[in-house]
């Protein structure tokens, strides 16, 4: 079944720019990360040290546009940066990337290797559709603080993703709930890349292709479907 995405027009009229690709894959087999995603992980550094040739990730006009963004529904960018951003910082300094899990280490790599937001989410724990819309700050959004169950709610104003459940992502692509994070028991799911102008729609497609190719590699026999681009224009 193929997940419905919407983004309200509060986003659309905030964010012209914004265009985003989703990746659903069914029958996923997912486990610890290997040498393999590892390796991937550290090629990506790479490929993003080349990319930005000695400027830092927010030089980058890409994640200049995310931080006027961020910054227009009332978040600051230095602080809580978009997910590109953050892990473009970690992939630069002396620890590197995190190993996660290998659906994760292979959204992440192509995440920094093209310096667009990638994030990954677990069908079998979303319910109903997923939807980009500014909260009115009465959504709930269950995470963990100190190893215990919280709820916190967003900022009126805040650009979320939420299901039927609740709020799936705070900050647009800041910090996702552990509800539907990918876990090593995920076999389906959805990838979402998200860009803003002046990035060319193009290279959100070519990164969407690769993770596709990715999945596909790790995942032999796995049914996976790149939509097309859906840009708020």
């Amino acid at each position: 079944m193929t997940l419905t995405l919407t983004v309200s027009d509060g986003v659309r009229a905030l964010a012209p720019g914004f265009t985003h690709v989703a990746v659903e894959a069914h029958g996923l087999v997912n486990g610890p990360s290997t040498e393999a995603s590892a390796a991937l992980l550290d090629a990506s550094a790479r490929r993003l040290a080349a990319r930005l040739d000695g400027r830092a990730p927010h030089e980058d006009p890409h994640m200049a546009a995310w931080r006027e963004t961020y910054t227009a529904f009332g978040s600051k960018p230095s602080r809580t940066r978009n997910s590109a951003e953050a892990l473009a910082k970690r992939a630069l300094s002396a620890a590197g990337l995190p190993r996660i899990n290998l659906l994760v280490d292979l959204y992440n790599a192509v995440s920094v290797a093209h310096l667009i937001p990638v994030g990954g989410e677990d069908l079998d724990r979303i319910e109903g559709g997923m939807r980009l819309l500014r909260a009115t700050g009465e959504e709930e959004f269950v995470t963990v603080a100190g190893g215990e169950e919280t709820v916190e709610h967003p900022d009126a104003g805040e650009v979320v993703w939420c299901d039927d459940r609740g709020v799936t992502c705070r900050r647009w692509n800041w910090r996702q709930g552990p509800r539907t994070r990918l876990t090593e028991r995920t076999t389906s799911g959805i990838f979402l890349l998200e860009s803003m102008a002046p990035l060319p729609v193009a290279e959100v497609q070519e990164a969407a292709r690769e993770l596709a190719e990715l999945l596909a590699k790790f995942s032999p026999g796995a049914a996976i479907d790149v939509r097309a681009p859906e840009s708020c224009v």
